[in-house]
């Protein structure tokens, strides 16, 4: 089974390059983060129309997941157990949702940016990643053999091979000693990271930043993986990033990221 993630950076300004990329990926499952609309925008149809379920969640013109499947799709949750909210009436954001497909349980998560190291929202970031964690081992402690993974965009690069300059980012999110823990914690608590075995750095990244010309000058950052429960790591037989997909006009800013499991 062939499962993707993708931060597409606005899913109706990228309608038409997601039903391309779909026609040739050969993708059994796309977990799609960064929507930016509401549920009565979501523009579905590129996904009927190739025999895609679809299930998505979007509240305004932030944030938004989704998760597309052709084997199925069972067990829609929206969010996860005592899932951390922003602002002053703490209301969740549109940022994690999950559902069965194929056997498995895939999670689409957009993980706060935290946006600077002092900002209330790098300690929302670092209070979801952590209830996440809990989520996860509460999973694995229920069931060892439970088969899910948590895909999508961290917002946080775990190695310093995983931006172009770590020197560039002194005193930034992303990389904080902090943030980096909580990734950390996640596979402590037995999930693994299957993509890097496939796709090893440094230089292998999945965003580029739309200004300065970061891509052309192969200034990316590497914040979008699976983290995949035992059961279902050791299925796995493929990763690919799909870098082409970052070229040429109207591409997002994130690649999508693709493991092919033996289930």
């Amino acid at each position: 089974m062939r499962i993707a993630n993708w931060n597409v950076n606005s899913i109706r300004a990228r309608a038409e390059r997601i039903g391309a990329w779909l026609d040739r990926s050969d993708a059994d499952v796309l977990a799609i983060q960064e929507l930016k609309c509401k549920d009565a925008q979501f523009p579905r149809e590129i996904f009927d129309e190739r025999g895609y379920e679809v299930a998505f969640h979007g509240l305004n013109q932030w944030n938004g997941v989704a998760i597309a499947s052709r084997v199925g799709l069972e067990d829609v949750e929206v969010g996860f157990a005592e899932m951390p909210g922003f602002g002053e009436d703490g209301a969740a954001e549109a940022r994690a949702l999950s559902a069965v497909t194929g056997g498995v349980r895939v999670y689409s998560l957009y993980v706060p940016n935290g946006r600077e190291l002092d900002h209330a929202h790098y300690h929302y970031k670092l209070e979801w990643l952590e209830r996440l964690r809990v989520v996860a081992a509460a999973r694995l402690a229920a069931d060892p053999e439970d088969r899910f993974v948590l895909t999508g965009d961290f917002n946080v690069a775990p190695l310093d091979e995983d931006v172009w300059d770590i020197a560039e980012f002194e005193g930034a999110t992303h990389v904080s000693p902090q943030e980096r823990e909580a990734f950390a914690a996640l596979e402590a608590a037995g999930l693994t990271e299957v993509t890097r075995r496939f796709t090893p750095g440094p230089g292998v990244y999945t965003f580029w930043d739309y200004q300065k010309l970061r891509f052309p000058k192969k200034q990316g950052m590497r914040i979008d993986f699976q983290l995949a429960s035992p059961a279902l790591a050791k299925t796995a037989e493929a990763a690919v990033i799909d870098r082409e997909e970052r070229k040429g006009k109207g591409a997002s800013d994130h690649a999508p990221v693709i493991v092919d499991y033996a289930v």
